[in-house]
């Protein structure tokens, strides 16, 4: 399973020792996450997200976590796996949203895009996740 990290800072913004934490904390987790490695910093809204993915599902670069949507308003780590994500990937092409992964990770950002909280409720699955949403 990948493993995944992350920081808050409730002053909204992010030192450089805080960032540089953040990718310790990533680091040391190699073992469990040893095919990829990424890190999300927003130091505006002070929140960064770290990732050490195992990659299963999608082992290709465009299954990079952190993810972000395509407007960058969105941005997730994750960790578990969500079974019936291709159900759910389905009803989101039906809407119009577009897949550049076969990834779980890229249906849950889409997923809660579309619905919000209420994402939630259509997983089936084990999971955890760090998620950064700003709206400009």
């Amino acid at each position: 399973m990948c493993r995944i990290v992350g920081l808050v800072s409730h002053e909204r913004k992010l030192s450089t020792d805080m960032e540089e934490t953040l990718i310790k904390m990533r680091d040391v987790l190699s073992h469990g996450g040893p095919d990829d490695a990424g890190v999300y910093i927003d130091k505006k809204h002070g929140v960064a997200l770290g990732n050490r993915r195992l990659s299963i599902l999608d082992p290709s670069p465009l299954g990079h976590q952190p993810m972000g949507s395509e407007d960058g308003s969105l941005w997730i780590t994750y960790n578990g796996e969500i079974y019936n994500f291709m159900e759910i990937r389905r009803d989101l092409e039906a809407l119009g949203y577009r897949f550049k992964s076969s990834t779980d990770t890229e249906v849950i950002l889409k997923a809660y895009q579309e619905w919000g909280e209420r994402a939630f409720e259509r997983f089936i699955g084990m999971f955890a996740t760090g998620c950064s949403a700003f709206y400009i």
